[in-house]
């Protein structure tokens, strides 16, 4: 009995070691990752999708913190090279449209970065801020218009399972009740060819969600409810 006894640990030990499901879901499969805005925006022009004749500025400088007065760009960079670190050891191929503050990157360059990689995905993490400093709470945005129909519904798809293993994960609250948010507007998503998704991991404008989203155990949080958000999309969203 002892004997196997022994011979069963050996076997389940053999299986921990060298069955990895997570990892067998995430072979061949490549992320792309553009943390938002950069240290200085660009004001000047650029049409919002090929062919339009709308025009938006080509990136923004984005949001602050009003306790910590941290910007955007910092923390989405923060946040991003957790979930890029969570993302390659989980199996996947990672790309950064940056690592750095001091880039120059419209919104149509990093839609034509993370294009040139054929991604199975790509994440555009983003904070929010409004003036109503009561708001709070986690939304994703997916792209929802003319210029991506053949990327809309698995877009759809990853942004509904990912707002949920996000507020799994962080806790906090869906904003706007669904927490999903389609658009037509935004550049980065109109030059997409791939899957496109954007967390909204929370408002910059609430004190309390501030001073959370700056401590490395919730970027961390948010980092791995995205990543598992990812793992379930390529489980059972993309079949």
């Amino acid at each position: 009995m002892k004997s196997f006894f022994k011979l069963f640990i050996v076997i389940i030990l053999f299986i921990s070691v060298f069955h990895h499901p997570k990892q067998a879901d995430a072979a061949g499969k490549v992320i792309c990752i553009d943390p938002g805005h950069q240290k200085v925006g660009i004001n000047k022009l650029e049409p919002i999708a090929p062919g339009s004749k709308s025009m938006k500025p080509k990136v923004s400088s984005g949001t602050a913190g009003i306790v910590t007065k941290k910007p955007e760009y910092v923390l989405v960079l923060e946040v991003s090279k957790k979930l890029q670190s969570e993302l390659k050891k989980r199996g996947y191929k990672v790309y950064m449209t940056r690592t750095t503050h001091n880039v120059s990157l419209s919104n149509v360059d990093r839609a034509k970065y993370c294009n040139s990689k054929k991604p199975d995905l790509t994440i555009r993490v983003h904070a929010d801020g409004s003036t109503n400093k009561n708001v709070s709470g986690i939304h994703v945005l997916y792209p929802s218009a003319t210029y991506t129909k053949s990327i809309n519904s698995k877009s759809k798809k990853a942004a509904e399972i990912v707002i949920n293993e996000l507020i799994k994960t962080t806790k906090a609250k869906k904003f706007n009740g669904k927490g999903l948010s389609p658009r037509t507007d935004l550049t980065g998503f109109n030059w997409s060819k791939h899957p496109v998704i954007l967390p909204e991991i929370g408002f910059m404008s609430n004190k309390i969600e501030d001073k959370k989203l700056s401590t490395k155990a919730y970027q961390q949080k948010i980092a791995v409810g995205i990543a598992n958000g990812v793992d379930k999309y390529y489980k059972n969203g993309k079949k």
